[in-house]
């Protein structure tokens, strides 16, 4: 049996993407192109890969083992032709990593900047995502690394073809205009029912975690303001127009605004996180090296900075 890697290609995308008109658009081909090819691989693998159902194709139990293999069979190859490139002794070669927007801005950058120093063979790709798109988009190869964060009320437990390394654990806070600071002492966010809130756009992480918050203090927020950029909405707070809750981490310290602790702790762990089956690229090792590194980093500076209440911490799960 010899299987084509091209149509292997094809077959995890149907597995991640869930149709064949998503993986001819992702391929640039037509969706008859596609159908072609995958038939020819259930051709070469002796076994019937797809179950059709009008237009529609599903995966049978042999078409997703063999898509989970694909994703390892491919990553094998990426990671053999990186290593022959990176033969003069110094990793080398592309890495693409996905993180939400303030990971982004306190580790990536940096990680970025120091990788162009110590690695400049590496060419890393960084691109925002959010937390909820970043899990799918690792699975089906859209990236080598994501940094992304879990969801405080176990939604989303992790999928067994990814490997998480955890980063720092990230207090939830209340976020109020400067001039509504108070008192230093945790919040009940329940006081706030009656104030206006600032929240992401629907469906994001940060809309969820505000909404769901709210409501179990038992009220439904009042919303004021809808951002896909913390800066704006952090904007909208210091003009004493919202309140809002956001991870410790996105409080950029350029926005006049105070934060307190919430008198239900919460807590999300941030984490990277890489296919599990797969091998890495000595170039997507010395990634994720220098981001456990950082993370220590940036942990002991924001408790200096803020002092023993300081409410990012390195993960040690």
């Amino acid at each position: 049996m010899r299987l084509n890697t091209a149509r292997l290609e094809m077959l995890s995308l149907l597995d991640s993407l869930g149709t064949v008109r998503a993986v001819a658009a992702a391929l640039h081909l037509s969706p008859s192109a596609v159908s072609a090819q995958l038939a020819v691989l259930e051709t070469e693998a002796r076994a019937e890969l797809l179950r059709r159902t009008g237009r529609r194709v599903q995966l049978t139990t042999a078409g997703r083992t063999l898509a989970r293999h694909a994703r390892v069979i491919l990553d094998q190859l990426k990671a053999a032709e990186a290593d022959l490139a990176g033969t003069s002794g110094q990793p080398a070669g592309p890495v693409r990593l996905a993180a939400f927007s303030s990971a982004i801005r306190t580790l990536v950058i940096p990680l970025a900047a120091r990788l162009g120093q110590a690695y400049p063979k590496i060419d890393l790709d960084v691109s925002e995502v959010d937390p909820q798109a970043s899990h799918p988009a690792l699975r089906r190869g859209d990236y080598d690394v994501i940094v992304t964060a879990d969801f405080i009320d176990g939604s989303m437990p992790l999928h067994p073809d990814v490997q998480a390394i955890p980063l720092l654990a990230d207090a939830i806070v209340l976020v109020v205009p400067e001039s509504q600071a108070g008192p230093d002492v945790p919040a009940d966010v329940a006081d706030f029912a009656e104030a206006t809130w600032s929240i992401d756009l629907p469906g994001t992480y940060l809309s969820s975690l505000v909404t769901s918050t709210c409501r179990t203090a038992g009220f439904e927020p009042i919303v004021a303001g809808r951002f896909a950029s913390y800066e704006l909405l952090l904007a909208h707070v210091e003009a004493g127009l919202s309140v809002s809750i956001l991870p410790e981490l996105a409080v950029d310290r350029r926005y006049h605004v105070a934060t307190r602790p919430l008198r239900r702790p919460l807590t999300r762990h941030v984490y990277a996180a890489v296919r599990s089956r797969s091998a890495l690229t000595a170039a997507s090792q010395v990634v994720l090296d220098e981001l456990c590194d950082l993370a220590r980093t940036f942990a002991d500076d924001w408790r200096d900075r803020s002092g023993s209440g300081g409410n990012v911490e390195l993960d040690k799960g």
